[in-house]
């Protein structure tokens, strides 16, 4: 079984600044392990989530990269094991 990681750095192509579309932001997650597809990004921002930060111009949201990445990866979370296990083993916990 093989994992993928993310890539840590942009390529020499990539500027943090870049700014990208939804569908662009969509696509660019996915190097992350992050799913979301631009209608579901576009409806993180419209009730107010926990969604990647975004700036609009003449109305249209614009993700830059740099931030994008950062969201991306602050969704990560440590290993964790599940709550049974805890209870049956509180040295793990420790």
């Amino acid at each position: 079984m093989t994992t993928s990681t993310a890539r840590p750095d942009p390529p020499g192509d990539e500027s943090d600044q870049d700014l990208l579309t939804r569908t662009e932001a969509s696509a660019y997650l996915v190097r992350f392990n992050v799913r979301l597809k631009p209608a579901t990004l576009a409806r993180i921002w419209s009730v107010g989530g926990d969604g990647p930060p975004c700036e609009h111009i003449r109305g249209k949201p614009w993700y830059p990269r740099g931030a994008l990445r950062e969201w991306a990866r602050a969704q990560r979370t440590g290993l964790r094991r599940n709550r049974r296990e805890q209870k049956l083993d509180p040295r793990v916990w420790s």
